[in-house]
């Protein structure tokens, strides 16, 4: 049976994977949804002009919009179908494009419930990482300690456990 840890690391793998496929969708075609469509590109030309450095590195509005919908396309792909470590650069990444659309939302003055979904997935996007990150918990050994033919688990040992002093 698989582990609480694992079951969690799919569980929102495979929902932040799908809910990122899903968003990268609405900011590259119109197909989902019109409105949702045209609300991206309403949000992304106003982003483009509030910040002029932008548009000086030949960056439009059109370009920013479809660029950060492809990757949030792909790393989701990928957080959703593919196994292991390129799991956790998706997953850095997308952390990554969230941050700068938060960035963005605040630029122009857009008020919490505007960017409220982009806070919560960042913080799903974070506890993901920081759980599959973690080193998997390891059984305690079970040592056998043989007396006149009989064994008998150990119970306790000699070296004190990590973080106590052993007094005597």
């Amino acid at each position: 049976m698989a582990s609480p840890r694992t079951i969690t690391i799919v569980a929102l793998s495979v929902a932040l994977g799908l809910f990122f496929v899903f968003m990268g969708t609405i900011k590259l075609t119109p197909r989902l949804s019109r409105d949702a469509y045209n609300e991206m590109k309403r949000a992304y030309k106003s982003y483009v002009r509030a910040l002029p450095m932008l548009k000086k590195m030949g960056v439009s509005s059109i370009l920013l919009r479809k660029t950060i919908g492809a990757l949030e396309v792909v790393c989701g792909i990928v957080m959703t179908l593919v196994p292991g470590r390129p799991k956790d650069v998706a997953n850095f990444l997308l952390l990554l494009l969230v941050l700068a659309v938060l960035f963005f939302h605040q630029l122009v003055g857009d008020p919490l419930k505007r960017y409220a979904h982009a806070l919560v997935f960042g913080i799903l996007l974070t506890c993901r990482l920081l759980i599959a990150r973690q080193p998997e918990e390891q059984p305690p050994e079970k040592r056998i300690l043989s007396v006149n033919g009989d064994e008998l688990p150990l119970i306790n040992e000699a070296a004190p456990e990590k973080g106590k002093m052993k007094v005597s």
